[in-house]
């Protein structure tokens, strides 16, 4: 299994749900992998679950809000492993908060981790591989293609990823840098994520969402993390050498 055989690849939020299966699948296909999370102990046991080795997998804790914390990770990652080719963008979290109980503070937080997050972690890959090229995959959503009245946050932050997703792909094709950027909008997947924000609803209320959601996914199921690693895989590789700027939407049909 060699589709990124050779390269070096970064995954942030990588300690479980989306960004552990996008390591997983990544490592299976050839990559090394420095996998970065703000959750340590988690993070430690992902990259040790995936290669106990170290040889081919690593952890390290990043805040993606830190500018500077982005900069250590890329040097980390060099020193490791090599020059970054591919940056997975997919530290991400969701407030479960209609727009009139939504506070300040949530607000600027879901920004900050989703949004902001993305837009420094693209900077600084492109700093890198200008002159050499790269793959940056942003971890969209369908809800940043339509609106939910529980997640306002998380519907602004996706969509700001997608459009500035498209501004940077845009610069780097016109600059000649042969560095792509592209999304991949999942849609309800069953990781963690998903389960605490059901959790944290009342069971009645939570069994109720539940089931209003399969009713619109014509698949009738949530996708598993590693349907979504596909996507994430084939915009790291080089098979995807002629996409950049688009949204790769994984949803089982429910957008459509």
């Amino acid at each position: 299994m060699s589709r990124v055989a050779g390269k070096v690849c970064v995954v942030t939020g990588a300690a479980r749900g989306l960004g552990f299966a996008a390591a997983q699948r990544l490592l299976a296909e050839g990559a090394q992998v420095l996998m970065t999370d703000v959750d340590a102990d988690a993070g430690k046991a992902a990259a040790l679950d995936l290669d106990a080795s170290g040889k081919r997998a690593a952890f390290t804790t990043h805040d993606v809000t830190n500018v500077d914390d982005w900069s250590r990770v890329l040097d980390l990652s060099e020193k490791t492993f090599g020059a970054v080719d591919v940056l997975v963008n997919n530290a991400g979290v969701a407030a479960i908060m209609d727009v009139e109980q939504l506070t300040p503070k949530e607000w600027q937080r879901t920004l900050d981790i989703n949004l902001s997050g993305v837009m420094y972690g693209t900077q600084a890959a492109i700093a890198r591989m200008k002159g050499r090229g790269g793959s940056i995959v942003n971890i969209a959503s369908i809800e940043g293609l339509i609106g939910e009245q529980l997640v306002p946050a998380y519907n602004a932050s996706k969509g700001g990823v997608r459009i500035f997703t498209k501004s940077a792909a845009i610069h780097c094709a016109r600059a000649g840098y042969n560095i792509r950027i592209n999304n991949v909008c999942p849609g309800f997947a069953e990781t963690q994520m998903v389960a605490g924000a059901l959790a944290g609803m009342a069971a009645e209320d939570a069994q109720a969402f539940a089931a209003r959601t399969l009713a619109r996914i014509p698949l009738g199921r949530f996708a598993q993390p590693a349907e979504i690693a596909a996507a994430v895989l084939f915009l790291a590789s080089d098979e995807s050498s002629y996409v950049t700027g688009s949204d790769l939407v994984v949803d089982g049909g429910m957008t459509a």
